[in-house]
């Protein structure tokens, strides 16, 4: 006798996708994100629609992004009577954001974001922030641990200072792997990225050149990796009172805004 084909399709590995299943980080979530009747809010990645149907429950408008094709029917079915549900088929790498309904308004953002397309998406979203309020992703914990790094902590990076120029970061919860189907391998946690309205960085290209060349070797000096993109690095570095020896990660934000207003 053939067993009955499940309804529900399995995590794809491809994908990254690990489903959230405990009702307790659920709501947590939910508390976290304060949804109100009639806002939007953007969920990437419904999975298999367990918080989408909480957010739905607040009254608030909900559009989700969804690539996987195998979710699509079954996110459609559950939510076909909710006038207040949009589903995207779309990748969210992809994702105009700008023509999303109520485009004029700050939105809210939350996503289960796997670890292989975290930082793109981040940069993406940093990219059209004007369009949301607040984001609250679920990531790797050493990608959180990443974000939130303080200078000379050697895990602060590129995405450190990038997240910092443009959102303020709080860290909210860990979240075990058991919390999960299928379990990963390693802890997740939840952070908020509140955007920002009046951004200080002067030229924000340069500004991603800046911080990109100064943390292409993290052994090498600030120096060092400042002359791939400044002939005159050490000049600058003089003129900012920074100490050439020092490295990429020991450099706070006003640190590297000093060095964009001594360019010339």
């Amino acid at each position: 006798m053939k067993k009955k084909r499940s309804e529900k399709p399995f995590a794809k590995k491809s994908l990254g996708q690990n489903f959230l299943i405990d009702q307790n980080y659920i709501s947590k979530i939910i508390s976290e994100l304060v949804p109100q009747p009639e806002e939007t809010i953007i969920e990437i990645g419904p999975g298999r629609g367990a918080l989408t149907k909480l957010l739905l429950e607040s009254g608030a408008k909900i559009v989700a992004i969804e690539l996987d094709q195998d979710l699509i029917p079954i996110l459609q079915k559950e939510f076909e009577d909710c006038e207040n549900f949009q589903l995207i088929e779309e990748d969210a790498l992809k994702v105009d954001f700008t023509k999303i309904p109520n485009s004029q308004i700050r939105k809210k953002l939350v996503a289960n974001l796997p670890y292989y397309i975290s930082t793109a998406i981040l940069q993406r979203l940093i990219e059209q922030r004007e369009q949301f309020s607040e984001f609250i992703l679920m990531l790797q914990k050493e990608v959180v641990d990443r974000i939130t790094a303080k200078p000379g902590n050697r895990e602060r990076g590129y995405l450190t200072v990038l997240v910092e120029a443009f959102c303020e970061a709080d860290k909210l919860f860990d979240v075990p792997p058991t919390a999960f189907r299928p379990a990963p391998k390693v802890w997740s946690s939840v952070i908020r990225l509140r955007v920002k309205e009046n951004s200080s960085i002067e030229n924000e290209n340069l500004f991603k050149d800046l911080i990109s060349k100064g943390f292409a070797q993290k052994r090498k000096t600030i120096l060092n990796n400042l002359k791939l993109l400044f002939p005159n690095a050490f000049e600058i570095l003089q003129n900012c009172r920074i100490e050439p020896n020092r490295r990429a990660e020991s450099l706070s934000l006003e640190e590297w805004q000093k060095i964009i207003s001594h360019h010339k």
